[in-house]
C-alpha cells in the first residue's frame, strides 16, 4: 500500500476526497442521457415542453395564452411576408420590370415592409411578455421548492441521498424551469417560422419543402452527439468537480481560514486545487475539441444539403417547372426555413439538456412530499404533565444499529431530567425523540397519553424550547437572535428580553456590542459583528428562556462557557423546576447534574441506569465510574 510521501512531499497522493467508484444516485440520469440517440431526444423534448407549459400556465394562464397567441400571429405575419415577397417578384420579373409594373408593385412592396415591421413589433411584444412571465415562473418554482423542503421531517436531513438531492435541485431547479419556459417560447417561435416558410415553399413548389427539412438532419445529429459528449464528461468527472469545489471552499471561506494558516497548509491546498483543476481543464479541452469537430461535420453536411436544395431550385428554374418570377421568393422561403430549423434544433437540444435538471427538481419535490409527517389525528397537546417513553427505538437512515434502543422512561412536570453517557450513547437523539423532533421507529413517545405520531408537529414543537451546543447564528440583530422563537409576541418595554438576558448572561454580550441589541450578528454585513463560541451560547440560552415553553431541552448548553458562566446557566435551568416545565439536560459534565430529579444513563442507545445522583453512586455502576473519573481531575 502506498503511503503519504512515497513519491516526494505529496507525490500523486489524493489529499482531498476520493474518486467515487460508483455513479452517485443523482447522476444516474446523466448516464441515460449520455447514451441517448436522436429518437430519444425527439421523445424527450415534447415531455420537457409540456412541463414548461404547465409551469407557465400554473403561474399565469393569461400571460401564457398571450405568449402563444403572439407567437402564432408572428408565424402568420412571416408567412404573409413571404407570400407578399412572391407577389413582388411576380409583378416585377414575370415580364420584365418597367416603370408601370414597378408602380403597380408598390402595394406589394408596402405589404412586405409592413410585415417586416409587424414582425419586429411582435418580437418585441413576445420579449416583453416573456420578461414578465419568466421571472414569475422562476419565483414560483423556487417557492414550491422551499415550501416542499421546509415541510419535511427532521430525520430526512440525516439521509445523505436526500440532502444531496436537495442540494442539486436547489442549485439548478428553479433556474432551469425558467430557462425551459423561455426555450419553449423560442422553440414555438422557430416552429411557427419553420411551418410558415416550409408551407410557403410548398405553395411555390412542393419539392422544395422536404428538401429543406432533410438538409437540417446532419446538424440535428451533430447537436445530439455533442450533448452526449458533454453528459459523458459530467458523469466521468463528477468526483473531481466535487473535490475542486471543496478545495476552493477551503481556500476562500472564512471558517477554515484560521486553521489553514495556523498549520501552514496554503501551499499544499493550492497545489491540490491546481492539480484537480488541471485535470478538469484537460477534460474540458478534450471534449471541446470533439464537440467542435462534430459541429463542424454537422454544419458541413447541412451546408451540402442546403447546396443540393439550391441545385434543385436551379434545375426547377432551368426546366421551366418553377417560373423565374417565383424563384426569388422560393429562395427567400428556403433561407428562412433553413435558419428557423437551425434555431429549432438548437432549442430542442437545449431543452433536452435541461430535462435532467428538471427531472432532479421534480424528483426532489415528490420525495419531499413523502417525507412529511402524516396528518394529525389527535387534538394538540397542552402543557404536558408527563412525557412517557415506552420501548422506544430509533435508527438513522442507512444505519443498521439503532441510535436509541428500547428506552422506557417517564418525565414529569417540574422535574429536571439529565441524559448522560459517553459520546455516541444516544443522548441527543433521545432528546429529539422526547420533543417530537424525531418520531420513533418502534415504541411510543406520548405527551399526556397522546402519541407524538398522531399530533400536529407544529403544535407539538410550539411547546418546546431548545438550547443547542452549536446554536444557529441568525444573521439578524442581537435582540432578534433572542426573540426569534417568539418573534411576534408583544414585549412592551423589552421587559421579557431584559429578564431573559439577565438570567442567561446575554446582557453582558449585548453591552459589548457597538450598537447594543441592534447590532447585526453576521460578518456578511459591513456593520455586522461575530461572537465567540461562549457568547453565542449565552445568546442561545437566552433564546430558549425567551421562548418560555413548557418543555425545555438544553443539549450541552455550556460547552464553550467559562466556569462562572456555566454555573450561572445551570442554576438558571435548575431554577425552572419550580415552574410547570419539564427540563431536559444533555451533558457530559456530571457535576452539573447532581441535583437532577432523574438521571438517565445511556450506553450505545440503551438505558442502562436510572435514578438520582446518590442512588446511582451507591449502585457503583457506569455512572459511578464516569463521575469518579471526572472528579479525579479536580482532586
Amino acid at each position: 500500500m502506498r503511503r503519504f510521501g512515497d513519491h516526494g512531499p505529496m507525490g500523486d497522493q489524493q489529499l482531498i476526497g476520493v474518486d467515487d467508484i460508483a455513479t452517485p444516485t443523482w447522476a444516474q440520469g446523466y448516464e441515460s442521457t449520455a447514451n441517448a440517440g436522436l429518437w430519444a431526444v425527439a421523445r424527450k423534448a415534447p415531455h420537457t415542453v409540456a412541463i414548461a407549459v404547465r409551469w407557465a400556465w400554473t403561474t399565469s394562464p393569461r400571460l401564457t395564452l398571450l405568449t402563444a397567441a403572439l407567437q402564432l400571429v408572428t408565424g402568420a405575419v412571416t408567412a404573409f411576408g413571404l407570400l407578399a415577397t412572391a407577389n413582388v417578384f411576380t409583378q416585377l420579373l414575370e415580364q420584365g420590370p418597367t416603370p408601370e409594373r414597378l408602380v403597380a408593385a408598390l402595394p406589394a412592396v408596402a405589404a412586405v415592409a409592413g410585415s417586416l415591421a409587424a414582425r419586429g413589433l411582435l418580437d418585441a411584444a413576445v420579449a416583453a411578455v416573456g420578461g414578465v412571465l419568466e421571472p414569475l415562473v422562476e419565483r414560483r418554482a423556487e417557492d414550491d421548492f422551499h415550501t416542499a423542503v421546509i415541510e419535511v421531517e427532521l430525520a430526512a436531513f440525516d439521509d445523505a441521498d436526500f440532502t444531496e438531492l436537495v442540494s442539486r435541485a436547489g442549485q439548478e431547479g428553479p433556474r432551469r424551469v425558467r430557462t425551459a419556459v423561455s426555450q419553449t417560447g423560442d422553440l414555438l417561435a422557430s416552429a411557427v417560422s419553420v411551418a410558415a416558410s416550409v408551407v410557403t415553399a410548398e405553395i411555390l413548389q412542393p419539392l422544395l419543402g422536404p428538401v429543406v427539412l432533410l438538409a437540417a438532419l446532419p446538424q440535428a445529429w451533430a447537436s445530439v452527439r455533442s450533448a452526449r459528449l458533454m453528459f459523458e464528461s459530467m458523469v466521468r468527472m463528477n468526483s473531481r468537480s466535487r473535490r475542486v469545489f471543496v478545495t476552493s471552499r477551503l481556500i476562500t471561506w472564512r471558517d477554515p481560514a484560521a486553521e489553514v494558516r495556523a498549520f501552514t497548509t496554503q501551499p499544499m491546498l493550492l497545489g491540490e486545487h491546481r492539480r484537480i483543476a488541471a485535470e478538469l481543464t484537460a477534460e474540458e479541452v478534450r471534449v471541446g475539441w470533439r464537440r467542435t469537430g462534430l459541429q463542424l461535420a454537422g454544419r458541413t453536411l447541412s451546408g451540402i444539403g442546403t447546396g443540393a436544395a439550391y441545385v434543385l431550385l436551379a434545375a426547377l428554374i432551368y426546366t421551366g417547372v418553377l417560373p423565374l418570377a417565383l424563384a426569388g421568393a422560393a429562395a427567400v422561403a428556403m433561407r428562412t426555413a433553413s435558419g428557423a430549423i437551425t434555431r429549432a434544433i438548437f432549442e430542442v437540444n437545449q431543452l433536452y439538456e435541461a430535462s435532467f435538471a428538471l427531472d432532479i427538481y421534480r424528483t426532489c419535490l415528490r420525495d419531499a412530499r413523502t417525507r412529511r409527517r402524516p396528518a394529525a389525528t389527535a387534538a394538540p397537546p397542552g402543557d404536558p404533565a408527563a412525557i412517557t417513553l415506552d420501548d422506544v427505538t430509533f435508527r438513522y437512515p442507512g444505519q443498521d444499529d439503532p441510535a436509541v434502543d428500547g428506552v422506557t422512561a417517564t418525565l414529569r412536570r417540574g422535574e429536571v431530567v439529565a441524559l448522560v453517557g459517553e459520546n455516541g450513547s444516544g443522548k441527543s437523539t433521545l432528546a429529539k425523540l422526547i420533543t417530537g423532533l424525531y418520531l420513533p421507529g418502534s415504541g411510543t413517545v406520548a405527551w399526556d397519553g397522546a402519541d407524538t405520531r398522531t399530533v400536529d408537529e407544529r403544535a407539538l414543537h410550539d411547546r418546546v424550547a431548545v438550547v443547542m451546543q452549536e446554536p444557529l447564528r441568525w444573521p439578524m440583530s442581537a435582540a432578534n437572535n433572542v426573540r426569534v422563537g417568539r418573534i411576534d409576541r408583544p414585549d412592551p418595554g423589552d421587559a421579557h428580553l431584559t429578564d431573559t438576558a439577565r438570567r442567561s448572561g446575554a446582557d453582558t454580550v449585548a453591552a459589548e456590542l457597538p450598537n447594543g441589541w441592534d447590532t447585526v450578528l453576521s460578518r456578511a454585513f459591513q456593520s455586522g459583528r461575530d461572537l465567540s463560541g461562549g457568547q453565542w451560547q449565552r445568546i442561545s440560552v437566552a433564546r430558549g428562556l425567551y421562548r418560555d415553553a413548557p418543555v425545555v431541552v438544553a443539549d450541552e448548553p455550556t460547552a464553550a462557557l467559562d466556569a462562572r458562566a456555566e454555573q450561572a446557566v445551570f442554576a438558571t435551568l435548575r431554577g425552572l423546576t419550580g415552574t410547570s416545565k419539564i427540563t431536559v439536560l444533555v451533558t457530559h459534565r456530571l457535576a452539573n447534574v447532581r441535583h437532577a430529579d432523574q438521571i438517565l444513563v445511556l450506553e450505545r442507545g440503551r438505558l442502562i441506569e436510572q435514578g438520582r445522583h446518590d442512588d446511582l453512586m451507591a449502585a457503583g455502576g457506569v455512572y459511578h465510574e464516569l463521575f469518579s473519573i471526572q472528579a479525579q481531575a479536580y482532586s
